[in-house]
């Protein structure tokens, strides 16, 4: 008898308000054959607030185990077993535990589908007052600040909009660095404790930005940052210029290449880029 495979149940949990969580995602706990989730103690914390008692059997899925479970849930699966997916706050694989369990569901040809919820990308696009018609969701930066610069002067000509997931002990080192590849002017708001009792949004140019951090900032953290300005849309300042061919520098090009590169980026002669380079030079 052929067993026809089971459906992998991608599940989005409230990022902090506990009403934010859709009528569907108590559906599912309760009825599921397998809950995977993020953070047992966090999950039984959760089915209590909903008042929602998993019939099925719960085990436990995050990065540590992540590479070894993932056999396990696809035999689930491929046995027939609905398999819920649940991580400790948002839609399971957007910077969580989830895409290797998604990726082997599907070359399997096993049903994928998800509970929408809540989304600190997308709640965060939304208040942040920055264009949000087009936008590229980055991720966690690295930690070393090395690294963390080379990620972001790959995005310094990125014209879409910007969003960063961040920690608290970070946010601080990262937004000095986001003010010195990207300008400080560039805009930009720091979105902590979305839909949570202390949720802030803070606006203003990354420079702004991160003197403010320096004092601390605390809870969850969404960064986003105004993208490039388009080439060609107006003669850019000296300073800009300036800056432009120092991050090219610091990625190690030479400055004639450097300079010649944010000429034709900016549309101005390659003379003016250099008499500007020159200028700051002597200051």
């Amino acid at each position: 008898m052929t067993v026809e495979p089971g459906t992998l149940v991608l599940a989005g949990t409230p990022i902090g308000d506990i009403a934010d969580a859709p009528p569907r995602l108590a559906e599912e706990l309760a009825g599921a054959d397998v809950v995977a989730a993020e953070d047992t103690r966090r999950l039984r914390r959760l089915t209590q607030a909903l008042g929602v008692t998993p019939k099925g059997r719960v085990v436990s899925y995050f990065e540590g185990n992540e590479t070894a479970r993932t056999p396990e849930l696809v035999q689930e699966l491929l046995g027939g077993a609905r398999v819920l997916l649940v991580t400790d706050a948002g839609m399971p694989s957007v910077s969580d535990p989830g895409y290797r369990l998604v990726a082997a569901a599907v070359e399997q040809d096993i049903r994928v589908t998800a509970v929408p919820g809540p989304s600190a990308v997308l709640t965060a696009l939304a208040l942040s007052g920055l264009p949000v018609d087009r936008f590229c969701f980055e991720g966690f930066l690295p930690r070393k600040a090395g690294e963390r610069l080379s990620r972001l002067r790959e995005v310094v000509e990125e014209q879409r909009t910007l969003v960063y997931f961040e920690s608290t002990h970070r946010i601080d080192e990262t937004l000095v660095a986001m003010a010195s590849v990207f300008g400080e002017e560039r805009r930009a708001a720091v979105c902590r404790e979305l839909t949570k009792t202390y949720e802030e949004v803070r606006r203003g140019g990354l420079g702004e930005l991160a003197a403010w951090a320096a004092e601390g900032v605390r809870g969850e953290i969404t960064v986003v940052v105004e993208g490039a300005p388009a080439k060609g849309a107006g003669e850019l300042d000296a300073e800009e210029l300036v800056r432009r061919v120092r991050v090219r520098e610091e990625a190690g090009e030479l400055r004639k290449e450097a300079i010649a590169a944010v000429a034709v980026e900016a549309g101005v002669p390659k003379r003016q880029v250099f008499d500007a380079v020159v200028a700051a030079k002597r200051r």
